[in-house]
This record gives structure tokens, sequence and C-alpha cells, in this order.
């Protein structure tokens, strides 16, 4: 295929070109009926390119063929046999294709540091989930993915799975033994999801980790908005071989989709594959120098240590890492992650993303030159000279290896959907949780629904609270009060 092409860009382009004037949705008419203040603070540019996809960028039966050849683009691109575009995130994504592999009552092997989107479609779909955990690192208090001899334990103890969802890479950027994961679903005949929504650029230089489906994925899912130059919520799923049925998998996906998408949040997909295929290569050869500069200019800081791949990588640690993401340890300083994050952003305007209890993450994309880096630089070089002004940390009771691991007594959809009550987190210990709490970012729940409640991840989550934890998706924000499935 003709890989200069980017069919949903060209779309909008000859949209505006020939004067379109539709008398369809969206009720704004490209603008022309939005306020002014609106106008004035978001561009004419966003209205005038939100135009819908059936009887606008294409025909009432699309047969433009607009989207589908871009998917047909996108998926020769990253060498799988189909690509398909999500303006719902790869929220939406996973979901669905853990709908195509496993149904009501049958069992998933599922990477037990999944994001919370992943629950969800475990609760949607009724489906049993069968954990296989991940490798806790006692020294620097964080998970690497599994690894395959847990994934090969799993498949002893539970045979009868319909398949296996794997996170990777993970938020700190830690990613695992896809191949080797892969063939073991392979040689009992099932297939294997990756949720590599932090992967969107690995198909495109062959420094960076495996691209799932090189490694022998049957799914994989990208956020291509996270470390690509897609818009917020664009996501594609792509697909491989014959051990998931694509008209499965696209069935299962109209039950989630929305039937009103967002064309801007395709355009900037299509546009994300165009450039990366003709110039995908140098634009990440450089920001893995900038990211290399980043890494060697802070561990010249005192107090900072941003992490190596020696620090990520190697037996009973992670099977390779994403050198783009910039992990920083500031428990040099004797401060948090958290109140880190908070004074870049109160007196630098430097927003990162993850922050824990001692690290912050920087990710470096494409987007990146000297001059952004060199602005962190200095925001950082600032936060070493003040450390004096962020308040002492609050200790954080940290679950010891193993405690997180906790035992799952009902199914998530049973729990969350069953008579509940809201009860102090002190009485919460030994009942079942149902609600899924998850500090956020990452976004991996310590509790969901249907595992048994323990003191040590109360305390955990009690005491996170308050050094600054943020957990938004639980009942009660503070944690103060926990829901639990009702007694009978």
């Amino acid at each position: 295929m003709d890989q200069t092409r980017a069919p949903v860009v060209e779309a909008i382009k000859a949209f505006h070109e020939n004067a379109h004037l539709g008398f369809l949705p969206p009720g704004h008419k490209q603008g022309r009926g939005v306020d002014k203040r609106v106008l004035d603070a978001l561009g004419a540019d966003v209205f005038a390119s939100d135009i819908i996809m059936m009887g606008g960028l294409d025909d009432r039966v699309m047969s433009g063929q607009v989207l589908s050849e871009a998917e047909q683009l996108m998926a020769e691109a990253v060498d799988a046999d189909n690509a398909s575009f999500s303006t719902c995130g790869s929220s939406l994504s996973v979901k669905s294709s853990m709908l195509a592999v496993a149904g009501p009552g049958e069992k998933l092997l599922v990477s037990r540091n999944a994001h919370k989107s992943v629950v969800a479609g475990l609760i949607l779909s009724g489906v049993e989930p069968v954990w296989v955990h991940p490798r806790w690192d006692a020294e620097q208090h964080f998970a690497y993915p599994p690894e395959p001899d847990a994934v090969a334990a799993a498949f002893e103890r539970e045979p009868d799975v319909k398949g296996m969802l794997l996170i990777t890479p993970t938020d700190y950027g830690t990613c695992a033994d896809i191949k080797a994961t892969a063939q073991l679903c392979h040689d009992r005949g099932i297939p294997l999801i990756v949720d590599e929504a932090w992967g969107a650029h690995l198909p495109f230089h062959p420094d960076l980790p495996a691209w799932a489906m090189d490694a022998g994925a049957d799914l994989c899912v990208t956020s291509v908005h996270k470390m690509g130059a897609g818009l917020e919520q664009g996501s594609v799923y792509h697909h491989q071989g014959d051990l998931v049925s694509m008209d499965v998998l696209s069935a299962r996906a109209d039950l989630l989709d929305t039937t009103s998408p967002n064309a801007m949040i395709y355009a900037g997909l299509d546009g994300w594959r165009r450039q990366m295929v003709e110039h995908g290569h140098e634009l990440l050869e450089r920001a893995m120098r900038l990211a290399q500069h980043v890494r060697d200019e802070i561990n010249a800081m005192p107090g900072l240590h941003a992490l190596t791949r020696d620090d990520l990588v190697g037996p009973e640690r992670a099977f390779d890492a994403d050198p783009l993401k910039v992990v920083i340890d500031v428990s040099g300083l004797g401060r948090s992650g958290y109140d880190a994050n908070k004074w870049l952003r109160e007196h630098h305007r430097i927003d990162v993303g993850l922050s824990d209890h001692r690290r912050m993450a920087a990710q470096i994309t494409v987007a990146d030159d000297e001059e952004t880096t060199d602005r962190l630089l200095q925001a950082l070089r600032e936060l070493v000279d003040h450390t004096d002004d962020l308040p002492e940390p609050k200790p954080i009771a940290l679950p010891a290896p193993g405690e997180l691991e906790l035992e799952q007594v009902m199914l998530p959809r049973d729990a969350f959907f069953g008579p509940a009550e809201q009860v102090p987190a002190a009485e919460a210990i030994g009942r079942i949780c149902a609600e899924t709490i998850s500090p956020y970012p990452p976004g991996v729940p310590a509790l969901l629904p249907g595992e048994m409640i323990t003191k040590p991840v109360v305390d955990y989550l009690r005491t996170g609270v308050a050094a600054g934890m943020l957990i938004p998706d639980s009942f009660d924000k503070k944690v103060e009060t926990i829901r639990v499935v009702a007694k009978s």
C-alpha cells in the first residue's frame, strides 16, 4: 500500500476544499453555531474539523472506504493482519479484546498489574480472572510484569483458561518477555492479548523493546495518545493469526464502541502512522538520545537518581525496559514523589505523569527537543536547591512481597453488582471487596471486587492517601470506609 497516504486526513482536507454543507450532526455545523468565547478558547479549527464520518467524510454507505483504508495502512505499517481504530481509548479496546477471547463464566489468565479498565471488562463480561502475579522488587518498591515461569505455573493450575492478557510495558516502562509468553499460550492453542497501551512507538525502531505483533501476540492494544502523536482517546487494537476471529472481535467491539466517533481522533491516528513510517526511525533515535542525556544529567544531581537499564532489567527484574521512560527516584532528597511532582507544577509549570511515594516519571517522545528537556532539567536542579521548601514525607505502610496478592473469592461481576455496604476501613478487613480502589497513576487496583481485604492493603491505602496518593475510583476517596459485599 502507499504509506505516504493518510485517507482520513485527506478526507478532512477535501471536505473543507469542496465546501460541504451539512444538515446532520454535529449540530454546531463546523463551528458556525459555537459561542465566540468558546471559539476564542479552543480555536475555530477544532470545530471546523469535527465532521461526522457517515454522510460527511464518507458517503452514507461508506463507499469511499476512508476509515477502512486508514486501518489497512496501519496494519501493514506495524506487521499486523488487521488494525481497528478506536476513539474511546484503550480502555475500550482492551475490553473488546477480552470479550473476543472469553465469555461469561469462562476463565482468562490476567496479569495482576492490570489497569482498572481490565477490571471493568471483567465486571461487565462475567469472565473469571486467573491472576498471574507480577514480580515484586522489595528494594525499589514496585512490580515488574510476570515472568514466563509464573505464566506456565498458572496454566498448570488452571488448564481450561481461554487465553491470557499480559500488560507490558508498565507505567514505569518495564517490559515482559512477550515472545516466551506467546509460545506458552500457543503451545496450548490459546491466544495472547497484550495490553501495550504504552507501546504505540515500539514498532518503529529496532532498539526499542519488542513490539507485540513481532513477538507473536494474537491481539495487541495500543494508546497512540500516550507515547505517540495521536489525540487523547486515540487507540488501535491490532490482530493477527487465526486463534481469534476478526468477525467476533468486531462484533464484541460493536457492543461497546461509540456510533459517533470523532474524525479528528481518527485523523490523529492516521497521520501518526504516516509520520512514523516516513520519519519514525530518525525521530525515535533523537528521542532516545535526549532521554539518555536527561538521565545522565539527572544522575549528576545530588539526591536524584534516574533509573538506568541496570536498575530495571535482569534476573528477578524486568525482561526489558523502554528507554523513553525516565523514572526519577527522589528518595535521596528525603522527599516524596507526590510532593516533588506538585512542586515542579507550582513553581516551574512542569508536569510529569506518574508519581509515587519515592519516584516520578517523565516521558520523552518524538515531540521533545533540547529546549523542552533543558527546561525539565533546570526545573529539577531548582527542585534540588529548594528541597527544604518541600514537606517531610509522611510514612506509607508498604506491603511486604506477596501481601498485595489477595485471594479472589468471588467473581468480580458478582461482587460488584451484588448487595453491598459501606463499612469503616478497619471493619472491612476479612470482608470481600465490592469496589475497585486504584492508586492513580498508574491506575492498577490495589483492591478489586471479589478479593478478600487484608490489613496490609488497608494500611497501605490509608497511609498512602495521607501521604498524597490519589484514588479517584473508590466510593470514599479518602478510604476511611470501603464498600464490601453485604453479609447474608
